[in-house]
């Protein structure tokens, strides 16, 4: 098979990128691209998956009009977030998102008869007040109850493709429901919220081939022959199969929406301290696992730049925040306060405010802010996983759309003291492509495809430059007394 076609869905946009192997280098062209979002009804926050099936097909007729008669298709998006189907296959209601405050009552509830630290013991996953686990918790029991099987976004994704359920355990491990020793969902879990283990399919590795297009959507649409396989479809275990990496002692910051930092394991480590400092044993493709923390990201600016009516491109916003002076004013960027509030530059000035610090006014104030507290988060949470692994860290990868902001890029470089490397901001739909051609045998091996990846796409190194040290520790005792208050389960 020559042709491999990633359906990569984040939380603002998706797209369907085709790849291909040609001479030892893998080529990317964007096929189709496609807005995303949550949007509110009656009070409550659901994604519109109906658009995302029908922009698939559209991405998937636009490739047999550009000459793509055969391929291989994977899908990955956010995680967490299910659908319901009931015994006829159809889905029951809408898909909450994860930013849905529903589940605000729902984790103490959920702790009051199960610790967390139990939960954790069992899981290794970090506490998210959206999880899954409590997701399901405050959902309707009726609908629970009614419902035949329970798939995760991209599963239901794949089923509306192939009428094949599947639960691919990339993204099933962050339900904080598997047990770390089983590798299957957790019996007291399941007892807690009532749910007996047949209403999730079989948990499917990346990498198994998943069969044809259901033949009514080849006969409705004029559609290649598509073999579908399961891709890692939890996006950031797609992005960080994605991470050029060489070698050893190397870290990894997926930078999109979501800033997740971490390394690669072969073993979960769920100790009392990564518990108590709120760290995740993610399953990842390969027998991996991704040792990780949640970092609110570019979420952040990317709402800002909304409260500014987008008269602002994100490159005006880090040229804006370049002119004002560094570490005037820092948010703990994990805050709850920031996770879906109405006004998210009104909600930094108030929490400037509250802390004493000076109150961001204009729009280069306010990202200025965002970056230089993102920079100090990354700085803060390499320094833990050196502490908690026992493991030193010499590089670290930035991929994502994050690797073009090249403020962050060199005032992360600066505030860590080490080398950081930048791109490609592909890596998620890299990371899905590569998975495919491992499946196919076009490439033998993960680590075959990061060095084919690494010789592909344009890599920017950002050595660290002199910077205060004073002003640099005055600033890490800033953040960490602020990050003191939230971060924690």
């Amino acid at each position: 098979m020559n042709h491999h076609i990633a359906v990569d869905i984040g939380a603002s946009s998706g797209r369907l990128v085709a790849g291909n192997l040609q001479d030892g280098l893998m080529t990317l062209r964007e096929i189709h691209r496609f807005d995303n979002g949550f949007a509110e009804k009656n009070g409550h926050f659901y994604w519109d998956i109906d658009h995302l099936f029908r922009e698939i097909l559209r991405g998937l007729t636009e490739a047999k009009r550009l000459g793509i008669e055969k391929c291989t298709l994977g899908i990955d998006t956010w995680a967490v977030d299910y659908a319901l189907l009931d015994s006829q296959g159809e889905r029951i209601g809408d898909v909450f998102s994860y930013r849905d405050p529903r589940t605000n009552e729902a984790v103490d509830e959920v702790h009051r008869q199960m610790p967390f630290a139990k939960i954790y013991a069992k899981t290794g996953i970090q506490h998210l007040s959206f999880n899954t686990l409590y997701q399901l918790y405050a959902h309707d029991r009726r609908e629970l109850a009614a419902a035949e099987q329970i798939l995760l976004v991209p599963d239901y994704l794949y089923y509306l493709l192939s009428g094949r359920p599947i639960h691919e355990a990339t993204n099933a491990s962050t339900t904080a429901m598997l047990n770390l020793q089983t590798r299957d969902y957790d019996p007291e879990l399941l007892a807690l919220l009532g749910l007996p283990r047949a209403k999730f399919p079989a948990l499917t590795e990346p990498g198994t081939p998943l069969g044809p297009l259901k033949p009514e959507l080849m006969q409705a649409y004029d559609l290649p022959e598509c073999e579908l396989i399961c891709a890692a479809t939890h996006d950031t275990a797609s992005a960080v199969l994605g991470v050029p990496a060489r070698g050893e002692s190397w870290g990894y910051l997926s930078s999109g929406t979501w800033s997740l930092i971490g390394v690669e394991r072969d073993a979960p480590l769920a100790t009392r301290e990564a518990m108590e400092r709120n760290y995740t044993n993610e399953w990842g493709a390969y027998g991996t696992y991704r040792f990780l923390k949640n970092i609110m990201g570019m979420w952040l600016i990317q709402e800002v730049r909304k409260d500014y009516g987008k008269q602002y491109s994100f490159a005006e916003l880090v040229t804006l925040a370049e002119e004002v002076p560094p570490f005037r004013s820092l948010i703990s960027c994990n805050d709850d306060r920031f996770l879906n509030p109405r006004h998210m530059t009104e909600e930094i000035r108030r929490y400037c405010a509250e802390t004493g610090q000076p109150v961001p006014d204009t729009p280069g104030e306010v990202a200025r802010c965002i970056f230089d507290s993102l920079a100090l988060s990354y700085d803060f949470y390499i320094k833990e996983l050196e502490r908690l692994t026992g493991e030193k860290i010499n590089t670290l990868h930035i991929v994502g759309g994050g690797a073009n902001n090249e403020l962050l890029c060199q005032l992360t470089a600066d505030v860590l003291g080490i080398a950081v490397e930048a791109g490609p901001t592909e890596s998620t739909a890299l990371g899905n492509l590569a998975v495919q051609m491992v499946s196919c045998g076009v490439i033998s091996n993960i680590g075959e495809a990061r060095e084919i990846i690494r010789r592909s796409f344009p890599v920017r190194s950002y050595a660290p430059q002199p910077v205060d040290p004073e002003a640099i520790a005055e600033a890490r005792s800033r953040f960490a007394a602020l990050t003191a208050l939230t971060d924690h389960p």
